[in-house]
């Protein structure tokens, strides 16, 4: 606001000084003001508009003290000095008799000292801004730079917006070669000079500059017809043409088409010389004695000074240096105004020209001020004033008549008639791209110099860099063509004044059609196409701006069209008044159009009406058009009387100014050394004979030397190595970290081999003679991983695998029944392999580490078998590793022949169908092995999923084995399947009878019996104290009358077991990949009331005989139970109403049925998480799809879109995809947050347990776009170092680099922040990634923990990589920010609860390699039951942290944790607390983080809950039963009134700790609070043969000791999965007051989903409304 209100007082201030001014000055006379507006097509109205002094000073006050910043141009008005100062009245008088000729200052009567008329008022004047802003005060922008170009006649864009015009037009090539092409070296019909037309070019560059390419750059190109000459030369179809810079407002719609941009103002305001911004012209100045710096401190005053500061000039490269192929410094040029006036040394003599001609000036005001009072800025301002009024004088008086042969009368009639301010001066379309270009054709091939004396100057090889081969000495002139881009050469060589006088003494080439070489397919042009034809690009450039046709044009200008084309130029073959013969016009004109005239293109169409005036009628109607508004709208035009920057004096003086002054008063060229015309050269004028004799007038090309031969560059070069370098670089890093984590993963895993085999000798050392343990690795296949194994020989006649610990079998070879081994052994490769052959068993190929372990074993394992106690024959031959590998009957092998048996003999069994691979194969030689396949016990074992050494295998393969061969055959297997498929309950009673009768006596005795039970739960992993045992088996006996019996016959067991022939009836042998045949037999059963009766098969009737007897348990015989039942004598009650059914699962028969069903089960279990994976996969696509849609077609013609293609579409939607991908991993990692909201109700919905693989799969996501974004810019970065500079300027504004200087490959890969940054994240993403593998997870924990938490250098590196700017503006935050706040609150939230360091006070181990660990519990610590925490152990590492699950309840004291051994870091945990690691010393502390919730706190709020549990699912109940009694025992008041819990398990062996939680439970809950069912589901089916036993078993054991049989708990034990409908539906029976019941599971997704289904069935019902909450593990 203060500088603002600063502002304001300048500008008042200004105000008031004005106003004091113009109150003394001459009172002028206010014409009428006259406003108006043209538009594109008006011409512009007669008419004088002025504003009066007051107005103009106050107006123009407020225009200097405003700037405007446009796209490259700033103007600062403000900074020229006084904002309105005095100019000083003088009157001048030119004399041209001699060179001492002066413009003078004459006094007038009573003139004071200061030089001013004390009697007369002073004339305030107000000095011309830069930009061209605020020449116009009703419209600023007239005029100003960088302002679009003005349309005189209508656009014709091909979609009426921005798409070219002249689709349906010729090559541009075609038409130049056909209407432009000719012998040059004819002057000009009317003596017309080169002067003439190179001051003709600077003019142009004075008003109009619009040659600078679009940015973003658009591509237009030319295609290069077959045949043409730089085909030869450059192999590219195209000519590359870049489409003109435009306004970004317009393009948009046909109302606003595409407008092209001037750079620099229309006005003839002296930018030609300083430049059209402040900076500029300060840069140009010497700032002393108001004078333009020259390069005096080089030793040439004469010359402006060099450009050592590096204004960016135009700075193509010379095309004549063709064997450097390089670009050159700017600063070699000379600093000038006008950015291309480097261009050749006939612009540059101009150039030079203008700045002593400013200079001149500067000197005559400093000397004619005699008070000394005018500073350096006074003078420079008002020298620039005269600069530009003459300047203005010369274009308009002497070269524009010139050039348009304008006589007497028609300068009378555009005379000028005073300021116009309603006329836009603005340059056109027409005038720009086609009228004003007219000039080439009056174009020299070469200027020859010549000294005063008319000496012409031959070429040295100091006037050029042309090479030898193009023979530059000696010539005539210099050759415009080889002149390009190094002009000082020639100039610095002969001087300024050679050239402007040998351009006056040289006619210009003659007004026709014909364009010389130079201009058509010489100009200069890239480094990758270094000779351009101008002619084509003329041509290119009118369709570029939306030109219409030639007719359209003329009738725009109110001309008449023609229709025929030797209409164009009805002069055609009066060699009098043209020089274009017709048939030009009507052959080669037409024959390129086709034809048509309304398609001819305003260029070569206006040029072939040229006549010897110059340019044709539309061209000169253009032409004088632009000028007329030029002048009239030019408030600082010098002939402008009211508000003008002079005076009619001062006007009259520069009236009288002509060129030849210029140069005689600015050079060094004396009078008479010049003829007084330089624009016409005369026969008779200075030099004319001699030129006459040099070069007949006008120079031929023929005389010069040969244009160089274009060129091409591949502007890649130099940037091989670097780009090769850095991406085999990148692949060699990722490769070594790969290589890096092999060889450190494999130094440990060989640290942890070499302490076992260390550990495994000396426990060989302490073992048995007899059993001896040999490490090695089994090799298992093809396609298959080997696996460390030990072969143990012994005890007895058994070669036994275990695994390399020695702690599981993997398979025993029974010796016993074999006769001989045979050992393969490999004679090469090292000598490492063997193999084992056993008849009727797959082989065991190993591999050890070295040769004299494998001699080793072979030397043992030989002695081993012709040990007499063994007697087992061998053979040893050997064979190549191939051979042996291909030979190899491996596990898998095998396994495919036994699958094959199974099929074949339970089709034959069952009467099946038998598949026809089975019936092919059946018929093959296969049919052979199947039929000769015997089973061995470990495979008959496995068969059953039982293991080898059971009771229950043992004789049930013995009863098999027939033959006592030791293996089961085929014919034997099939007869025992039959019994189970075909037999009724007296033969399976006989089987089982047989089996047991060890001594086939007959008879079954107790013990017989007992070991029969025994067997059985062998299958739960159940043990039996004896006397349970004892108690069951004595039931059973009372029960059937057989109390004082020892032995049992085949009619005594029927009897014992004739109440269950109806389960025994359905009962099975199920083996492994057998599905159960249907039985149609259906039977009536009926239940107790309350119980859910169903219809269905026979094995449904068995499960419902099943539940019927523990629908009894809790009468009869459960009341004498005997110090059995719960402590304290209390009884559990048993209601009729509550029932928990079992559930038969329905198993698919067809491969395509199994794989439906895995499918339907996976979606079904895991149906949230796809969901969201879904739904975050389509969202992350739309991110990649918006950016590849917005480069593609919104930026389709702009940026690295036109240079990379869709290579851009691409790296730009994959770098968008990876911005979002990884914010999002922030997210899945604020575990604080996850844990809040899993216990809300967001938990139904969002998966919050899989934050963990949602993270993986985000990651992985991130991989796959780095990786596409990686390689995507590496194929960017080959297209920007490949192309132009000009375009890598204008691409990367920001990334600023000299116009000489090439970018390579290194400099945008290793020296931007972008490039640079994008490195290191390659490098990093590489090493976490690879580091993040489940291989560096297990084998080098502690490095991805270490590599992981370098996530904050990542984000970072991220942050700096987008705001290096390179291709767009930064948006990662878009992205980054949310999520990055969310983390950082959640990482404070984490950090404040302080992890805290805990001692350890108890550690078990227990069984199933379950570690308890008991610490103290820290005094801040609070959380509810079921929440977990991450743990750490500091002898393992501080910072690797694992979630358990709290086991401890909240009104405990300690903490405590159940952790199973599964992996590395609870292997080691197991370890650590190991009391024979420990010993004597405290146990290691531990560290732990949390808590973090779980969603089961409001289980307490139901007056009914239903907890439940599956498999590891089950530990978050532990905390919460042991909870719920405290909670009852203390009489704490809460809501819940009772609590059922289920617990799904394979088998509760694994979980012996929560079987004593669960007892701890029933014993302190005194109100019966807590009900729990155990669920066992390690069985096939229901009906199998020995789950009916068990059953029958558990019956017995429940009623005379009221609890399970297998688990010792009072809790009910059953045998399958939970019919959950059934038993909520009791639920309801049971509770009819209750509104609301809660369902709490944690599990697998599949048993969660469960749940949930038959909570929605219920809810579907009237009746309580099950509220299912669920976790997922």
């Amino acid at each position: 606001m203060r500088l603002y209100i600063k502002h304001i007082g300048l500008v008042f201030y200004v105000f008031l000084v004005t106003c004091s001014l113009l109150s003394n000055a001459q009172t002028l006379q206010d014409p009428t003001t006259k406003t108006g507006t043209t538009d594109s097509y008006t011409t512009a109205v007669q008419g004088s508009t002025a504003t009066p002094p007051e107005t103009t000073s106050a107006q123009s006050t407020q225009s200097n003290v405003t700037t405007r910043n446009d796209v490259t141009t700033q103007s600062d008005a403000t900074t020229q000095g006084d904002v309105t100062t005095k100019s000083r009245v003088v009157t001048t008088e030119s004399r041209s008799t001699t060179k001492q000729t002066e413009i003078t200052t004459k006094k007038g009567d009573g003139e004071d000292d200061h030089g001013y008329d004390s009697e007369e008022e002073e004339y305030i004047a107000e000095y011309e801004g830069y930009d061209g802003w605020y020449n116009n005060l009703a419209h600023p922008d007239w005029g100003g730079a960088e302002m679009a170009l003005t349309r005189r006649v209508p656009p014709a864009y091909v979609d009426g917006v921005y798409y070219p015009s002249g689709a349906d037009r010729p090559n541009p090539f075609d038409i130049s070669d056909a209407t432009m092409k000719g012998e040059t070296g004819s002057g000009s019909l009317l003596k017309r000079t080169a002067f003439m037309t190179f001051f003709g070019q600077q003019v142009v560059e004075e008003i109009l500059d619009a040659q600078r390419a679009g940015c973003p750059p658009e591509y237009f190109n030319i295609k290069i017809p077959s045949g043409h000459r730089y085909r030869k030369y450059i192999p590219l179809d195209e000519m590359p043409f870049l489409r003109s810079r435009y306004d970004m407002n317009t393009g948009f719609n046909p109302s606003v088409p595409r407008e092209q941009l001037n750079e620099i103002t229309p006005w003839i305001d002296g930018g030609l010389v300083y430049g059209t911004t402040k900076a500029w012209a300060d840069a140009l100045r010497s700032f002393k004695d108001g004078k333009l710096a020259s390069n005096e401190d080089r030793g040439e005053p004469q010359f402006p000074s060099e450009n050592i500061i590096g204004l960016p000039m135009a700075n193509p490269p010379p095309p004549a240096e063709s064997d450097q192929h390089t670009l050159r410094d700017v600063t070699r040029f000379f600093k000038l105004g006008n950015p291309r006036g480097d261009e050749n040394p006939y612009l540059l003599s101009f150039g030079i020209l203008w700045f002593r001609w400013h200079n001149y000036w500067a000197d005559r005001i400093k000397r004619e001020d005699t008070t000394g009072k005018m500073n350096d800025e006074m003078i420079f301002n008002e020298a620039r004033k005269w600069v530009i009024g003459t300047y203005q004088k010369l274009v308009w008086y002497e070269w524009l008549p010139a050039f348009l042969n304008m006589d007497e009368a028609e300068m009378e009639e555009n005379a000028y008639d005073g300021y116009k301010p309603y006329i836009h001066p603005q340059v056109s379309h027409i005038f720009q791209s086609a009228a004003m270009r007219f000039g080439h054709t009056l174009v020299v091939p070469g200027v020859a110099r010549r000294d005063k004396d008319c000496d012409f100057f031959r070429t040295t090889k100091d006037s050029s860099f042309t090479p030898e081969k193009y023979n530059p000495i000696g010539r005539i002139g210099t050759r415009t063509c080889n002149s390009f881009w190094n002009p000082q050469l020639p100039i610095r060589e002969t001087g300024m004044e050679s050239y402007l006088m040998g351009m006056a003494s040289q006619h210009c080439e003659r007004e026709d059609n014909i364009i010389l070489e130079d201009l058509r397919g010489n100009v200069f042009g890239r480094l990758d196409f270094s000779r351009r034809d101008l002619m084509a690009i003329n041509i290119q450039r009118g369709r570029d701006h939306g030109l219409p046709d030639y007719n359209t044009a003329r009738r725009a200008y109110g001309l008449k069209a023609r229709k025929t084309f030797e209409e164009i130029n009805p002069y055609c073959n009066n060699t009098q008044e043209a020089a274009i013969p017709c048939s030009i016009l009507t052959e080669n004109l037409a024959n390129v159009y086709n034809g048509d005239i309304n398609k001819v293109d305003i260029w070569p169409g206006g040029l072939l009406e040229t006549t010897k005036n110059g340019p044709g009628e539309l061209f000169r109607t253009v032409i004088l058009d632009q000028f007329r508004r030029i002048r009239d709208g030019d408030r600082f035009w010098f002939e402008n009387d009211v508000g003008g920057p002079f005076t009619k004096e001062e006007q009259e003086i520069i009236r009288n100014i002509t060129i030849h002054d210029v140069l005689i008063l600015a050079t060094d060229i004396n009078e008479g050394d010049i003829q007084k015309d330089p624009f016409h050269f005369y026969e008779g004028e200075k030099c004319y004979d001699e030129a006459v004799e040099a070069f007949n007038l006008t120079i031929s090309e023929h005389e010069l030397d040969n244009c160089t031969d274009p060129y091409t560059f591949d502007y890649f070069k130099g940037s091989e190595v670097s780009f090769v370098l850095t991406f085999l670089a990148a692949g060699v890093w990722a490769i070594g970290c790969v290589v890096l984590l092999y060889v450190l993963s494999r130094n440990r895993r060989k640290m942890i081999n070499e302490s076992r085999k260390a550990q495994r000798r000396k426990s060989r050392k302490s073992a048995k003679e007899t059993t001896r343990l040999y490490s090695t690795r089994e090799w298992c296949g093809d396609g298959q991983s080997e696996r460390p194994i030990a072969v143990r020989l012994g005890p007895g006649k058994s070669i036994t695998v275990l695994n390399d610990r020695g702690n599981k079998t993997y398979r025993t070879i029974d010796l016993a029944i074999h006769q001989k081994i045979t050992l393969l052994v490999c004679p090469d490769q090292r000598r490492k392999m063997m193999t084992i052959v056993i008849e009727k068993e797959y082989d065991l190929v190993m591999k050890f580490d070295t040769e004299e372990e494998r001699n080793a074993f072979i030397s043992d394992i030989e002695s081993f078998l012709t040990d007499p106690a063994i007697g087992v024959g061998r053979e040893r031959r050997e064979v190549h590793q191939a051979e042996m590998l291909r030979m190899a009957n491996t596990k898998v092998q095998r396994q495919k022949t036994l699958e094959r048996f199974f099929r074949v003999a339970f089709a034959q069994a069952f009467k099946l169908d038998v598949d026809p691979d089975d019936i092919t194969e059946f018929k093959s030689e296969i049919a052979k092995d199947v039929l000769t396949c015997e089973l061995t016990k470990q495979e008959f074992a496995e068969a059953l999923s039982m293991k080898s050494d059971s009771v229950f295998v043992d004789q049930m393969f013995d009863l098999v084995d027939k033959d006592n061969s030791g293996t089961v055959s085929f014919r034997e297997f099939l007869d025992i399947i039959v019994i189970f498929a075909r037999g009724n309950p007296d033969d399976k009673l006989e089987l089982m009878f047989n089996m047991y009768d060890v001594d086939h006596s007959g008879m079954l005795t107790r013990e017989e019996f007992k070991k029969m039970l025994k067997s059985m739960m062998e299958v739960v992993s159940a043990d039996l104290e004896p006397s349970q045992l004892e108690q069951v088996v004595q039931t059973m006996f009372s029960s059937a009358g057989f109390e004082s019996k020892n032995e049992l016959s085949l009619e005594d067991f029927n009897q014992l077991m004739g109440e269950h022939k109806e389960e025994l009836s359905n009962a099975s042998l199920q083996i492994q990949g057998q599905e159960a045949a249907p039985v149609q037999q259906e039977t009536k059963t009926h239940a107790p009331r309350g119980t859910v009766i169903h219809r269905g098969n026979a094995p449904s009737r068995a499960k419902k005989t099943i539940i019927r007897a523990y629908a009894n348990k809790g009468q009869g015989e459960g009341s004498g139970n005997k110090g059995g039942g719960v402590k304290g004598g209390i009884q559990r009650r048993q209601t009729r109403s509550v029932q928990i059914e079992t559930v038969q699962a329905a198993y698919p028969k067809t491969d395509s049925e199994k794989v439906f069903g895995q499918l339907k089960r996976f979606i079904e279990n895991e149906r949230l998480k796809i969901f969201w994976l879904v739904l975050y996969t389509l969202v992350l696509a739309a991110v990649f799809a918006e950016r590849a849609y917005y480069y593609s077609i919104e930026r389709e013609f702009a940026g690295l879109r036109r240079i990379a293609g869709y290579g851009v579409t691409v790296t730009r939607g994959a770098a968008s995809a990876m911005m979002f991908t990884f914010s999002s991993l922030l997210v899945t990692m604020c575990r604080n947050l996850i844990t809040r909201l899993r216990e809300t109700f967001l938990h139904r919905f969002i998966p919050f347990d899989s934050a963990l693989a949602m993270h993986k799969i985000i990651a992985l996501y991130a991989l796959f776009f780095s990786v596409m974004h990686t390689i995507g810019h590496g194929i960017n970065f080959y297209h920007i170092a490949s192309q132009p500079p000009n375009d890598l300027t204008c691409l990367f504004r920001d990334f600023f680099h000299r116009s000489h200087v090439l970018p390579k490959f290194h400099y945008w890969c290793w020296q931007t922040i972008t490039g640079f940054t994008g490195v290191l994240l390659v490098l990093l993403a590489c090493v976490m990634y690879v580091f993040a593998t489940q291989y560096a997870r297990r084998n080098v924990f502690n490095l991805f923990w270490l590599t992981h938490n370098m996530y904050v250098i990542f984000y970072i590196l991220m942050v700096l990589h987008g705001s290096g700017r390179l291709v767009q503006p930064p948006f990662f935050w878009f992205f980054f920010l949310g999520p990055a706040i969310l983390f950082t609150l959640d990482k404070l939230v984490s950090i404040s609860r302080k992890k805290a360091e805990i001692a350890v006070f108890k550690a078990e181990l227990l069984p199933s390699d379950v570690t308890a660990l008991t610490f103290k519990r820290p005094t801040s610590f609070e959380y509810k039951s079921g929440q977990w925490v991450r743990v750490a152990c500091k002898t393992l590492g501080s910072g690797e942290y694992h979630p358990f699950t709290l086991t401890s309840a909240p009104h405990e004291d300690h903490l405590s944790l159940h952790i199973r051994a599964v992996g590395p870091w609870t292997t080691n945990i197991r370890h650590t607390y190991d009391p024979n690691t420990v010993r004597e010393h405290p146990y290691p502390k531990l560290y732990i983080d949390g808590p973090y919730g779980e969603g089961h706190q409001d289980w307490y709020q139901f007056e009914v809950a239903v907890l439940v549990g599956g498999g590891i699912g089950v530990t978050p109940f532990a905390s919460i039963l042991k909870d719920i009694v405290n909670k009852a025992s203390s009489n704490t008041r809460f809501p819940c009134k009772k609590v059922y819990f289920i617990w799904v398990t394979r088998t509760q062996k694994h979980y012996e700790w929560l079987c004593d939680i669960i007892r701890e439970v029933e014993e302190k809950d005194t109100t019966d609070l807590v009900s729990t069912h155990i669920f066992i589901t390690q069985f096939y089916q229901k009906f199998d043969l020995r789950t009916t036993m068990l059953y029958i078993c558990e019956r017995h054991f429940q009623k005379i000791a009221n609890r399970s049989l297998f688990t010792g708990l009072q809790s009910t034990t059953h045998f399958g999965r939970p019919d959950l409908p059934s038993f909520f539906n009791s639920l309801q029976d049971e509770h009819p007051d209750v509104s609301k019941i809660g369902v709490f599971s944690c599990g697998p997704p599949g048993m969660t989903n469960g749940v949930e289904s038959a909570c929605v069935e219920m809810n579907k019902f009237d009746g309580a409304a099950f509220i299912h909450h669920f976790e997922n593990f």
